[in-house]
């Protein structure tokens, strides 16, 4: 069985929208795209090697899916630890407005999401993989189908942009099973889902 795992780069205020470039996603007017990429340094490189290590599919949504295939098939060197796997492997890509794929092995999910999802989580593998997907990451931390989260922490306050948590999600506790520090203070930390969240007080003799 499949566990389903989310990875992330979000700020300080938990902002994830385009982090790689400035054109990425200019929805809602956001015009900080490429946050990310002055913290690049080889620590980051190592976890992410690391990550794309372990994937056995690949499940997004579609505007992170448009941007991946627009980009990693032009990267051709099998041997490259992130592109082969993306090129290579099952491709799942949420939408309701997408009649096909044509990336390399990519499927169509538009059903319902708890059911597609729990299909596949059903399979052989080690990791199904979300990326990004902003939308897609909330609507299934919501249905509780996130297993782990790798969460990238960046140094950097945007005060604009959408982000992973939004208002209204439902308490849930997670455990910290990993966590370390870039070079240029990128914190790295993974959770996984450890049920509801627990509640208490300060009060005395209470």
């Amino acid at each position: 069985m499949a566990k389903l795992t989310l990875t992330t780069f979000m700020t300080l205020d938990g902002v994830m929208q385009a982090p790689g470039g400035p054109d990425e996603d200019r929805s809602d007017g956001f015009e900080y795209g490429g946050w990310s990429v002055p913290f690049v340094d080889e620590e980051f490189g190592r976890f992410m090697d690391e990550v794309f290590g372990r994937v056995d599919a690949f499940l997004l949504g579609r505007r992170t899916y448009e941007i991946f295939a627009a980009y990693w098939p032009k990267v051709t060197d099998e041997n490259d630890p992130i592109a082969g796997r993306l090129n290579a492997l099952p491709k799942y890509v949420v939408s309701r407005t997408l009649d096909k794929a044509d990336w390399h092995n990519s499927t169509v999910l538009g059903g319902d999401l708890t059911e597609e999802v729990g299909r596949l989580k059903q399979g052989p593998g080690r990791e199904i993989q979300v990326h990004g997907s902003a939308r897609l990451a909330q609507s299934l931390i919501a249905l509780g189908l996130v297993d782990e989260l790798n969460l990238l922490v960046y140094p950097v306050f945007l005060g604009k942009g959408r982000r992973l948590f939004p208002d209204g999600g439902t308490p849930a506790s997670f455990e910290l099973t990993g966590h370390r520090t870039t070079s240029t203070g990128v914190a790295i930390q993974t959770y996984r889902t450890a049920g509801p969240a627990r509640f208490g007080t300060f009060a005395p003799g209470e």
